[in-house]
């Protein structure tokens, strides 16, 4: 009797288990990308498309979950290109003026969110990743196919914009 030396790879999970279980992150990633529940459920249906005519690379990955946040935040830059439809969000009533209080709670941070919507592809995606989806600096790179310091110098003016359009005395003392 011959024992074969070779080790068999654990097998991939299947496309639908691992879509099921990847759609809440995802979708929630592609809501904080493009701002509004619509465009995010067509940014996760497109990434979740392309996951799957490419499954049985993104199931040999070593992490699948960065695999699909590249091609998503890949599909979302590609998408906001200039030849790329354009898409309004449309509000009732313009957002609540920020009012001065040394506690800063989740409603006060909401009145940011405006102004990261705001912000060009490439620097709302940096944004995002790092203080929404908590990723380092690494991570971001390797989600954008970019340096290191790309994404130091894309997180830096995004800040700045930020702190621009926020205005003086909502960052006294405080890290936008």
């Amino acid at each position: 009797m011959a024992f074969s030396t070779t080790k068999q790879a654990p097998a991939a999970p299947a496309y639908d288990e691992y879509a099921a279980s990847a759609w809440p992150w995802l979708y929630r990633c592609a809501y904080l990308l493009s701002g509004n529940h619509a465009d995010a459920e067509d940014l996760a249906q497109q990434t979740l498309l392309q996951a799957y005519r490419s499954w049985s690379k993104v199931s040999r990955a070593d992490e699948p979950r960065a695999y699909l946040r590249r091609m998503l935040t890949n599909l979302y830059i590609s998408q906001r290109r200039p030849q790329a439809r354009r898409l309004e969000l449309l509000t009732d009533a313009p957002p609540e003026p920020r009012t001065a209080s040394g506690d800063a709670g989740p409603e006060d941070r909401m009145v940011l969110w405006p102004h990261v919507a705001s912000l060009p592809p490439r620097q709302r995606a940096v944004i995002v990743l790092r203080y929404y989806e908590q990723l380092s600096e690494r991570e971001i790179a390797d989600a954008l196919d970019c340096s290191t310091g790309n994404v130091k110098s894309t997180a830096h003016r995004a800040l700045q914009a930020l702190r621009a359009a926020v205005g003086p005395e909502a960052h006294d003392g405080e890290e936008v």
